[in-house]
């Protein structure tokens, strides 16, 4: 796959040994302006080390990153989110004893730059409180951005998290199983709140669910054993042989 035009992500020929395990085998990607492109595959197919490779937390032993067209193979994760790409993890890790009004403006002031020293202040800078309270209203937990984190649902820390991501304004979004550990309700309502995201953010989804998958995806990717072995619409992956043969025994791919 060659490189061309300035698509928000784009990957080439990825690839992550170690010792004899190939981690990621060759993995090409290219992420369209607005759309939600979703990694499946059974455990163990390369997923997180392939989300850590794009994140920048991982060098590939060969092949490249690019950025909007300009290559970050080479910077860390900081770098890299200056740059526009942002990343959510599988564990939440917020600031119990803040608020989520705090919680997310400290996050806007590290983005920026600034030293975590002055927190106090915070709260007195308006600039740094409309940019919070905008993110907090775009992950769907305005009701609580007085409330302490401490007191936050699960669910309600996942949405705090993202709300923390989305305040650096992102052109690029990694979510690495943002439902892990919920139940029906709150993945329902995660599911949601990323369909509102879709359009206004390109985003790239790793994600064990996969009636969720299947229901907010635009492009789905099939890994197994490291290497992308199907992508495309998820009608066209639902129905894809090689793809049922993978999931063969583990999940059957939604109808």
């Amino acid at each position: 796959m060659s490189v061309h035009g300035t698509a928000p992500l784009q990957t080439q020929a990825l690839v992550k040994r170690y010792g004899g395990l190939l981690a990621t085998d060759h993995v090409s990607l290219r992420l369209a302006q607005g759309e939600l492109h979703a990694i499946i595959g059974p455990n163990g197919a390369g997923k997180t080390t392939l989300i850590g490779q794009l994140g920048g937390e991982l060098r590939p032993d060969s092949g490249d990153v690019f950025l909007q067209g300009e290559c970050v193979t080479a910077l860390g994760a900081a770098d890299r989110a200056l740059r526009g790409l942002a990343r959510s993890y599988q564990i939440s890790s917020t600031f119990p004893e803040f608020t989520v009004l705090e919680c997310v403006a400290l996050a806007r002031q590290a983005h920026d730059g600034h030293s975590f020293g002055a927190w106090r202040a915070l709260l007195q800078r308006s600039q740094l409180v409309d940019a919070a309270q905008n993110a907090i209203a775009q992950a769907g937990l305005d009701h609580r951005t007085g409330q302490r984190v401490s007191d936050l649902a699960h669910g309600e820390r996942r949405q705090l998290e993202l709300a923390m991501v989305l305040v650096g304004e992102p052109k690029v979004l990694l979510l690495d199983e943002p439902m892990a550990g919920m139940g029906h309700q709150d993945a329902l309502k995660v599911v949601e709140l990323l369909a509102t995201l879709k359009g206004r953010y390109t985003l790239l989804l790793v994600e064990h669910d996969m009636q969720a998958v299947f229901a907010l995806a635009d492009t789905i990717s099939v890994m197994v054993n490291g290497a992308i072995i199907a992508s495309g619409k998820p009608q066209e992956i639902r129905h894809n042989a090689e793809v049922r043969t993978a999931y063969l025994g583990d999940e059957e791919l939604p109808e």
